[in-house]
């Protein structure tokens, strides 16, 4: 058999293969990409900065961590487990994260009304261990390709006591954002409630 003969038969046979892969393999998923319009150039300061698309950034699993101090919403602990979103429309979007504690599976879902010109975001928040709140805020983007999505909570009453919750959305990559959360009881100062961190599933 010349080589020309067997390098055309390894070529087959490599064909065969890949069509003779099982129904259920994984096709390779394309990883996230910036948001940052490519300009041909070095950006400048007076360059505009870009605009979130929230489903693009958003859309499917991530996997989420949660460490938070005792307050009126209940002991410290830590939460983990998974948040998906999903689009309900061209710009409203749902959050359910389904998670542990100590005591528990928690059930978090989250409506955002986006208006993407505006650069404005209203957030609303069902708990499942006994409260819900209504934040609304700004989303800001910046030439290296970060978002910054800052809400302000207003009032709710948790166990006979009024409670504010503040959060900084920080979209710091295509696979990972984390929340800085303040809260605020009987109209004193807003202290720390937890850093979680949330990343993107690989698979999903």
């Amino acid at each position: 058999m010349t080589h020309r003969r067997i390098a055309h038969g390894a070529a087959a046979l490599l064909v065969a293969a890949g069509l003779a892969a099982p129904a259920g393999a994984q096709v390779p998923q394309e990883l996230p990409k910036s948001q940052v319009p490519t300009l041909g150039r070095p950006t400048k300061p007076d360059d505009p900065a870009p605009l979130l698309d929230f489903w693009l950034y958003f859309k499917g699993a991530w996997n989420v961590t949660w460490d938070y101090p005792e307050s009126p919403l209940g002991p410290a602990d830590v939460l983990s487990g998974t948040t998906v979103y999903t689009q309900t429309s061209a710009t409203t979007f749902e959050a359910v994260t389904k998670a542990e504690v100590t005591s528990g599976a928690v059930t978090i879902t989250e409506a955002f009304e986006y208006d993407r010109e505006g650069h404005a975001v209203t957030r609303r928040v069902t708990d499942s261990r006994g409260f819900s709140y209504t934040q609304k805020g700004t989303v800001n983007g910046d030439l290296g390709g970060q978002f910054t999505i800052r809400l302000e909570g207003a009032p709710f009453t948790v166990k006979g006591q009024t409670v504010r919750l503040n959060s900084v959305m920080r979209l710091l990559s295509p696979l990972n954002y984390r929340t800085q959360y303040t809260v605020a009881v009987d109209g004193g100062p807003f202290t720390n409630y937890g850093n979680p961190w949330w990343r993107k599933e690989s698979s999903k």
